[in-house]
């Protein structure tokens, strides 16, 4: 599928019952669930299957959940893309499905992320909120005048992008960019702000600590927005990326100007990314193909 580019979800797109279909259906997908469990220590399959969602929603195991049932359907796929792209997780779903990672490792590092990430701020002192209908040079210029630590987060699409940092500070910030329409989202922690800094410390010691290998088909990362394959390169964006902007809207921009790629294919759960490139492609005026597969009966149809 050299005429694809493959996106891979991250946090937010997590549902009860993701997956299990998947571990019923198929051995490999029995057989990727079960060594999640062993590798973590716990059973991951059992709050992906039946919850709580409380459980499932706590970053330390949203994380590797939606990790593994987006490797289960891309392995169950056996495609090859032109090139891929996650966001921000959906970032590792891809390193690992090149073959930058082993399964065990990846969906370690991704617990640990996600533990990390989540200690890093007290609950409570962190905030996020999407900025709607404002445009990022405005939002980026108001936010360098506001008291306390706010940063951009994701550039997700032109007219969507979320704020990160201290609590007040996003709040200072959501009443002076004065947007159309803006939400504070129901996160845990200032995902993507310079407050993850010892998130990102410990996470990049891990990191070297892990075998990587050169991809079998080159990302577009999310910290620059730029292609690689080279696994030095690969690491450094993933430990960047944890106090980086998620710069989606520009790698598909890029993806659909630059590489002229017109079909893509969302693995995983949810359709955020979906959305996101039909909303951007839009804009562009340039015609493409999305589809998505979250499930064995959509990879089924889609094969």
């Amino acid at each position: 599928m050299k005429d694809y580019a493959f996106l891979f979800p991250g946090q937010g797109s997590q549902v009860i019952g993701m997956g299990k279909d998947l571990y019923e259906k198929t051995d490999l997908g029995k057989k990727i669930f079960k060594t999640a469990d062993e590798v973590l220590g716990y059973k991951l399959s059992e709050i992906c299957f039946n919850g709580p969602e409380e459980e499932l929603k706590l970053t330390h195991n949203t994380q590797p959940a939606l990790l593994t049932v987006s490797y289960i359907l891309f392995s169950l796929l056996g495609k090859t893309p032109q090139i891929a792209a996650g966001h921000s997780l959906g970032e590792y779903s891809a390193v690992l499905a090149s073959g930058g990672l082993k399964f065990e490792d990846a969906v370690m590092l991704v617990h640990k992320r996600g533990k990390y990430m989540q200690e890093a701020v007290p609950v409570g002192k962190g905030a996020m909120a999407a900025i709607i209908g404002t445009k990022i040079s405005e939002i980026e210029e108001k936010i360098k005048t506001v008291s306390g630590v706010v940063n951009l987060a994701n550039w997700n699409s032109s007219s969507q992008i979320v704020i990160s940092g201290e609590k007040d500070a996003v709040e200072e910030a959501v009443k002076l960019i004065n947007a159309p329409k803006s939400v504070m989202l129901p996160v845990s922690a200032p995902f993507h702000s310079e407050l993850m800094l010892p998130a990102q410390e410990k996470l990049s010691v891990d990191i070297d600590n892990t075998t990587f290998s050169d991809l079998k088909f080159p990302i577009i990362n999310n910290v620059d927005s730029k292609i690689v394959s080279d696994k030095e390169k690969v690491k450094e964006g993933l430990k960047r990326q944890v106090t980086g902007a998620v710069l989606w809207h520009k790698s598909m921009t890029n993806l659909l100007e630059e590489k002229k790629i017109n079909n893509y294919l969302e693995i995983g759960t949810g359709r955020v990314l979906s959305g996101l490139i039909k909303r951007t492609s839009r804009e562009l005026g340039i015609d493409v193909k999305i589809e998505n597969i979250q499930n064995f009966d959509d990879l089924s149809k889609f094969i």
